[in-house]
């Protein structure tokens, strides 16, 4: 799918059609989320229903019925008279989305490990090659598909698909701050260096290993994250929670 085009002198998106390979309403909600993981819309943006449809060139209701399936992922917020926004996610909330993907993705890859198959094998390979490529270019939207693609090539050969689809909702959820850390060269080159550790577990079938290495890849990931959060969108994201916590003792 296409994404929206910018208009580097007004800076908005051109309507783009959206491709007729599956339904209205999914293809609303790829655009969608592919555009916050790619950081076109920053945490806390808000999100008009109307102006979403329009760079799409979809009507109101996918765009409505997305936002939806966004807010049940946890990537948009919505607020009675306000509306959508990208969500903005606190430290606390980084170490809670991260703590539960490493229980996760450590039974998936415990599962995992020593059941792949070649063509698993390659298509992780061909994934890393792909990152490569797209570091030289310095293509993000690229380099995130390609590194989702390694990793999930792991999880989903558990064959436990709920527990697969519940990792792929953190990551989700998570996507508009992976960006950020991808868009640095030092980040990227470390990400290069861990993923050749972790497939060369992989391929000798150390599933132990390669959970270790995998857990460290994401701490240090989780490290940078939280460093380049701006204080903003830690004190807005901490908010609600700090008001519910009053209600609740009130």
């Amino acid at each position: 799918m296409a994404d929206p085009e910018v208009d580097a002198e007004r800076g908005s998106q051109r309507p783009v059609r959206l491709a007729a390979i599956t339904t209205v309403q999914h293809a609303t909600l790829l655009a969608l989320r592919e555009a916050i993981a790619a950081g076109r819309y920053e945490p806390g943006q808000p999100l008009r229903q109307e102006t979403l449809a329009r760079d799409l060139g979809v009507s109101v209701p996918p765009v409505r019925e997305a936002l939806k399936t966004l807010e049940a992922e946890g990537q948009v917020v919505y607020a009675p008279r306000r509306g959508y926004t990208v969500a903005r996610l606190s430290r606390a909330e980084l170490h809670e989305a991260y703590r539960i993907r490493d229980l996760l993705e450590t039974e998936a890859i415990a599962r995992s490990v020593g059941v792949l198959s070649r063509d698993d094998l390659a298509r992780m390979r061909g994934a890393i090659r792909d990152m490569e490529r797209a570091q030289r270019s310095a293509d993000v939207t690229a380099l995130t598909a390609a590194n989702r693609r390694f990793h999930f090539t792991i999880f989903e050969a558990a064959a436990m698909p709920r527990m697969a689809d519940m990792i792929r909702m953190l990551w989700d959820g998570t996507d508009h701050y992976r960006s950020r850390y991808f868009s640095t060269a030092e980040h990227r080159d470390r990400v290069r260096a861990e993923h050749a550790e972790i497939m060369r577990a992989v391929a000798r079938g150390d599933a132990d290993a390669a959970a270790e290495l995998s857990r460290q890849h994401r701490d240090h990931a989780l490290e940078a994250l939280c460093d380049a959060l701006p204080a903003a969108d830690t004190e807005t994201a901490e908010l609600p929670v700090q008001t519910a916590r009053r209600a609740n003792q009130r």
